[in-house]
């Protein structure tokens, strides 16, 4: 671990985190989430599995080299009142850790808009501050954000699209693998919101029948399946459905239904350790792939793998939106939707299909798999010149 610092606000007493766990060219990159109950625990886990998301998606000939991995939390509700006045004191307290090493973004809880909102106001600089540094021609990254962040693909900003894309595509991959056609696949998704919206949306029109969506209300689900578009045009920001918009055959149950759901395919989309070694014997689907941080405990993963079910790790899955914002940086896309899209789901479809090849090949699980190539890409980017890199992740 390079570093983690613990601060409170002066006036709720609320805590914050923020874990370095790599540095990579002097840089890390990770989100900032605030949930009610977050820990500086959590938050280095998070940190360490950003350092396998930067480090997985090392390839000669792209612009994009990944920089190290590093996490922000904020303990807190980002429903109740003050959130974002919290939000704010935070990032002005830390913007100092910014402007040296740490490139954020959005996380659980926190909106890219507020954070950008808050920097602008604040006269704090870019939330990428810290690779500025990297870039040989900022004007360029500049224009290229600029398109890139103010996309709207079918009334939602492709930033927000990005990252379900990915896991879509890993789903896909996943499927084919096993030479089931994803059209004939089924599945439930935990989380509505930025992630679990855009990875609905895309399986859907991948041709998988989306039967359950869990969200913080309850659980919508659809043995025939559940129409996705008019439930992602009426969801609150939070990712909560509108049950005015469910139709008569809809089902709405209860929250914790979605893991015993009858389906193909689970993608927990929305809170870590949400598949424990006490729930995990209800699942049913053969296929778990992770589109949240850490949703399946390491206890649970050997359990399911005993049962022979597939669990796509977080650090593959989930991680375009990172490197996304990476390849329009550094110039491997032009910020249009077009050649973002085709970036992702090139590189995903190439990176789940080559963890799971592997995985079968060598008789072990995708997560070592996948650790297997971070570590020889870490090790990869310590012998590069000038690399300045910081510890290396463990799990």
């Amino acid at each position: 671990m390079f570093m983690d610092i613990t601060w409170q606000d002066p006036i709720t007493g609320a805590n914050g985190f923020v874990v370095i766990d790599t540095l990579v060219r002097g840089t890390a990159s990770g989100g900032l989430r605030m949930r009610q109950g977050c820990t500086l625990e959590e938050v280095r886990g998070l940190a360490q599995g950003m350092t396998r998301k930067e480090a997985i998606h090392l390839r000669a000939g792209r612009h994009y080299v990944p920089v190290g991995g590093a996490k922000g939390g904020i303990d807190f509700d980002p429903r109740a009142s003050g959130a974002k006045d919290i939000l704010e004191r935070f990032l002005v307290a830390v913007n100092p850790l910014m402007r040296a090493y740490w490139a954020l973004g959005e996380d659980l809880g926190v909106r890219q808009g507020d954070i950008d909102d808050i920097l602008d106001t604040r006269e704090l600089g870019s939330g990428l501050s810290a690779v500025e540094k990297l870039l040989t021609d900022p004007q360029a990254a500049a224009a290229r954000s600029e398109i890139a962040f103010s996309t709207i693909v079918d009334g939602v900003g492709q930033d927000e699209l990005v990252g379900g894309l990915g896991v879509a595509t890993s789903v896909i991959a996943a499927l084919q693998a096993e030479g089931r056609d994803p059209a004939t696949a089924s599945a439930v998704i935990q989380g509505f919101g930025s992630m679990g919206g855009a990875s609905a949306r895309f399986l859907a029109e991948a041709g998988v029948r989306i039967v359950g969506i869990a969200d913080a209300d309850g659980f919508v689900s659809n043995p025939a399946g559940l129409d996705v578009e008019a439930l992602l045009a009426t969801r609150d920001p939070f990712g909560g459905i509108d049950r005015s918009a469910l139709r008569s055959e809809d089902l709405d149950g209860d929250r914790g239904d979605w893991l015993a759901a009858d389906c193909d395919v689970l993608v927990p989309a929305a809170v870590s350790y949400a598949i424990t070694n006490e729930n995990c014997e209800s699942i049913t689907a053969g296929l778990i792939v992770e589109a949240a941080n850490m949703p399946v405990l390491p206890e649970a993963e050997s359990r399911l793998q005993d049962r022979g079910i597939t669990v796509v790790p977080d650090f593959l899955a989930n991680s375009a939106t990172n490197a996304w914002w990476w390849w329009v940086t550094f110039g491997d896309v032009d910020g249009s939707w077009e050649d973002s899209r085709t970036m992702v789901t090139q590189t995903l479809s190439e990176l789940t299909t080559q963890v799971l090849g592997d995985a079968k090949h060598q008789g072990i699980t995708p997560r070592q798999a996948a650790q297997s190539l971070v570590d020889a890409n870490l090790e990869a980017l310590r012998a590069a010149p000038g690399s300045g890199s910081g510890s290396k992740a463990e799990r």
